[in-house]
């Protein structure tokens, strides 16, 4: 899937740019054309004629240093490229992309390109997990910017932890597959479910839970990069859709289910990742309640349930459901996919710090109707998201949906 394609691959400067000289061995090697950006940084840890002797192309260095004078050297490589690929790529890389600084040749070339951009991080634990990267990262996301996670191990600065960048093989491998599934849900439409929802007490209490909808805004940014036409129902989370997710916020589970049943018709899979209230306050009240001497006791009515209503209507959608459990999650995962009528369901464990509620990590199980059972481990919940969908996709091939 790589064969002839225009590759930009840009170098920045960590130690992981020796690394670089491997991808571009592997790239070459499956076909691709692969001009190499190197900058300031990059020039002290690896050298352009290395990349030049592999790839058999010219190095590009600096904005100034013009090849061709009768072209402008990023709009060129801008225009030229099927894909850019940033790796390594460094915090400061991230920082600039985002902000929409263009201070030399990659950046610029970043900015004038309109082909698919895919960014390898490699860092210190630390800086990855640093709130302005973070930021930095989340902002790239949503302006549909592919991330091509780091590896967990030991790092050269001589931690151990996420920061490592992945292997070239592994890039490779990782690349191939987004050339191939890339459109794979061109003309279908998916419908997601995430985040929390809150059931009004008063004007300053609620009830509610810890999922803050990462798990679910994960997949809707994976079938839309699919190809698929997204609509994403959400409850109050603090995160931010990518461009061209249609988004829909509600509040509580009635409203939840009215959004889900309104946008159900039509729909090729639906998923149903939010964690939604099984109970509610029978009456709300108006005004601010009183600390009063003694216990407060309020009735409970049950919410709407919505997966099983969802179920009950299905005709040709794919329908998946979650399942956060503690214990025996795999024998409660099946009872409710045979109770709920489901086509699949995905079972994560939030016992795990690592994995629970509020995590960048998710490690989960498919169980599907159709007898598939594949255990996905600790990943982040970007990739289990996109391998989530490599498994849905197998299953509606194989029902001929």
């Amino acid at each position: 899937m790589l064969k002839g394609k225009h590759i930009v691959l840009g170098v920045t400067g960590g130690i992981a740019a020796f690394k670089a000289i491997h991808l571009t061995s592997k790239l070459t090697q499956e076909g691709a054309i692969v001009k190499v950006i190197l900058t300031t940084g990059a020039q002290k840890f690896v050298t352009p004629l290395s990349f030049q002797a592999i790839a058999r192309q010219p190095v590009y260095l600096d904005t100034f240093d013009e090849l061709d004078p009768g072209e402008i050297q990023h709009i060129a490589l801008a225009d030229w490229a099927d894909l850019v690929v940033v790796a390594p790529t460094t915090a400061n890389l991230i920082g600039k992309y985002a902000h929409g600084i263009a201070d030399d040749l990659l950046s610029t070339t970043l900015l004038a390109t309109t082909a698919p951009v895919y960014l390898a991080p490699a860092m210190n634990v630390h800086m990855l997990s640093h709130p302005a990267v973070k930021a930095n990262l989340a902002t790239l996301k949503r302006r549909n910017v592919t991330m091509i996670d780091p590896d967990e191990g030991y790092l050269a600065c001589g931690y151990v932890g996420k920061g490592r960048m992945m292997e070239p093989e592994d890039i490779v491998t990782f690349l191939r597959m987004k050339q191939r599934e890339k459109k794979m849900l061109t003309g279908k439409k998916v419908l997601v479910s995430a985040g929390p929802t809150k059931e009004i007490i008063d004007p300053v209490r609620f009830l509610s839970n810890h999922s803050t909808g990462k798990m679910g805004f994960a997949l809707a940014e994976a079938a839309h990069q699919l190809g698929a036409e997204v609509t994403l129902v959400t409850g109050p989370v603090q995160l931010e859709t990518v461009e061209g997710i249609k988004r829909i916020d509600v509040v509580s589970a009635e409203e939840m289910n009215k959004a889900m049943l309104d946008h159900f018709a039509g729909q090729d899979i639906v998923i149903k990742t939010a964690a939604v209230a099984d109970y509610m306050p029978k009456k709300q009240y108006q005004h601010k309640l009183k600390k009063q001497p003694g216990d407060l006791q309020l009735e409970m009515v049950r919410t709407p349930d919505i997966l099983k209503g969802l179920g009950e209507k299905k005709t040709t959608q794919y329908l998946v459901g979650f399942a956060a459990e503690t214990r025996e999650i795999e024998r409660y995962g099946r009872e409710k996919l045979e109770r709920k009528q489901l086509d699949a369901i995905v079972i994560n464990d939030i016992s795990s710090m690592e994995t629970g509620f509020g995590s960048d990590d998710n490690a989960v199980h498919f169980i599907s109707k159709q007898g598939a059972n594949v255990t996905l481990p600790q990943a982040s919940k970007q990739r289990i998201a996109e391998q989530l969908f490599t498994e849905i996709l197998k299953e509606v091939e194989l029902n001929d949906r």
